[in-house]
C-alpha cells in the first residue's frame, strides 16, 4: 500500500467536470492536483494547481507528467490503455489498466460479467449484416445494436424493431465491431457507486434510481425504490465486480431492475466516479469524489452512510440558464461546471435537493 501525505500531487487524466470535482475534494483533504488533457480551458484546470495540455499518446509529455505527480488517476474511461500502461511503469496509477481493457469493449465486458455469474442482457458479437440477422433470429426483436467501443450517453447505439431496420442501423453506426443486445423491458434503472481501497476494503453507497432523457441522465434519486433483497443483491454484485478487478478507487455499476427473472441485470460498468453519484457531495459524510481520493492515496475509506432522500438533476444545455433562479431556491445545492459554451446535450452543471425520508 502506498499512502500519500497531504501536500502530495495527484495527477488526473481528463479535464471534465468529474476531474473538477475530484480536484475540489483533493484540495479539501490537503492534496494538489495536476490535470493532463489535450483540451484547453477545461472545467478541471480552473480549480487545479497545474495543467498539461498534450495528447494522451505523447510519451514525452506523459513521462514529464509522471515525474511531476505522486499518483495518477483518470476521470473518463476512454483513455488509451497503452498510455495508462506507460504511466504504470513510472508512477502508481489507480485504477489499473485491467479495468479499461474490460470496460472499453462492450463485448468483453459482458463476457467478464457472465463469467462471474452476473446476469446481463442476452447478447451476441457480430461483424457483418449477415451475422446480425443470424443473431437476431436467436435473440428476437426489438434489440439494440451498439458499437463495441467508444459509446456513452446514447452514442454508438441504434434500435432495431424489425429485420428491415438492420441495414439502416449498420449505416448509422458505421462500424464492423458490433454487439447485439436483446431489448430488456425493465421497470427501473439503478446504479451502485462502489469504492475499494488499496488494502481491499470495499464500501458501497445506497443504490440510486436513474431516469434518462434523450439518452442522457436526467435525474438520480436516492434511495432507489427497490426492496431490501434487490438492494443487497445489487451491492453484493458491485462488490464482487470491484474485487475481481483488483480495483482501487470508485467504480459504478448500472443495473436494470425488472419483474422478470433474473430481476437484476448489469447494464454496464463505469471505471470512475459517476454522474449518478453527484448527490453524495451534500448527502453523505464522504462523497464519491472524496472516497476516490482517499482510496488512490492509500487513506482509510470514509463513511458512506445516508439517511433521508436526495435528488440530483442534471443541468443540460440551456438548463444552466436557470442558474440564478436555482440559487434563489431554498435548499437547492447548485453546481456550475464553469463551461463557457452552452450546447444542446452538454452537461453544464447539476442541482441537488435533500429532504427527510418519508415515513
Amino acid at each position: 500500500m502506498k499512502t500519500l501525505a497531504p501536500g502530495s500531487t495527484i495527477g488526473v487524466l481528463g479535464g471534465g467536470q468529474l476531474g473538477r470535482m475530484m480536484a475540489l475534494s483533493a484540495s479539501q483533504l490537503g492534496f494538489k492536483t495536476h490535470i493532463y488533457c489535450p483540451e484547453k480551458n477545461n472545467p478541471a484546470e480552473q480549480v487545479a494547481q497545474k495543467v498539461t495540455h498534450s495528447d494522451y499518446t505523447d510519451e514525452k509529455s506523459l513521462a514529464a507528467f509522471a515525474d511531476a505527480v505522486d499518483v495518477v488517476t483518470y476521470e473518463f474511461e476512454n483513455i488509451p490503455v497503452s498510455s495508462v500502461e506507460f504511466l504504470c511503469a513510472k508512477v502508481a496509477v489507480f485504477p489499473n489498466s485491467k479495468v479499461l481493457q474490460v470496460s472499453q469493449d462492450r463485448l468483453l465486458e459482458k463476457h467478464f460479467l457472465n463469467d462471474l455469474g452476473i446476469a446481463t442482457a442476452p447478447f451476441r458479437g457480430v461483424s457483418s449484416i449477415e451475422d446480425t440477422i443470424s443473431a437476431l433470429n436467436d435473440l428476437s426483436y426489438p434489440a439494440v445494436l451498439k458499437t463495441r467501443r467508444f459509446g456513452y450517453d446514447g452514442k454508438g447505439q441504434s434500435i432495431v424493431n424489425a429485420k428491415n431496420d438492420i441495414k439502416t442501423a449498420w449505416q448509422t453506426l458505421n462500424n464492423d465491431q458490433i454487439i447485439v443486445e436483446a431489448f430488456i423491458n425493465f421497470d427501473i434503472e439503478i446504479s451502485v457507486i462502489a469504492v475499494r481501497g488499496q488494502g481491499g476494503e470495499v464500501k458501497c453507497f445506497v443504490p440510486v434510481e436513474n431516469k434518462h432523457k434523450n439518452h442522457i441522465l436526467d435525474v438520480s434519486t436516492a434511495p432507489a425504490r427497490i426492496g431490501n433483497e434487490i438492494k443487497e443483491a445489487a451491492i453484493k454484485q458491485a462488490s464482487k465486480i470491484i474485487g475481481e478487478l483488483e480495483y482501487v478507487g470508485v467504480l459504478t455499476v448500472e443495473f436494470f431492475v425488472s419483474k422478470d427473472k433474473p430481476t437484476l441485470r448489469v447494464n454496464e460498468i463505469a471505471p470512475r466516479v459517476h454522474n449518478s453519484g453527484h448527490w453524495t457531495i451534500e448527502a453523505c459524510p464522504s462523497s464519491q469524489f472524496e472516497q476516490h481520493i482517499r482510496a488512490i492515496c492509500g487513506l482509510p475509506l470514509g463513511d458512506t452512510g445516508f439517511s433521508g432522500e436526495a435528488q440530483m438533476t442534471n443541468l443540460i444545455g440551456d438548463d444552466i440558464l436557470q442558474y440564478e433562479m436555482l440559487l434563489n431556491e431554498k435548499g437547492a445545492r447548485v453546481h456550475h461546471y464553469g463551461k463557457k459554451e452552452i450546447r444542446a446535450g452538454r452537461k453544464m452543471g447539476h442541482v441537488t435537493r435533500l429532504s427527510q425520508k418519508k415515513s
